[in-house]
């Protein structure tokens, strides 16, 4: 990830408030916790 790309998720970050940002982390962790790449996108393509 280059400096351009952090700081776009850290202004995107600073916008959302506490309860957006736990769910979205929840999600995440939950997607992550599978190993299939194709798994991985399909619930991302399904967010």
């Amino acid at each position: 990830m280059n400096n351009s790309d952090m700081n776009k998720l850290m202004e995107i970050l600073s916008k959302m408030d506490q309860k957006e940002l736990q769910n979205g982390i929840a999600k995440a962790n939950e997607i992550l916790k599978n190993n299939s790449k194709e798994d991985i996108l399909k619930k991302m393509k399904n967010m």
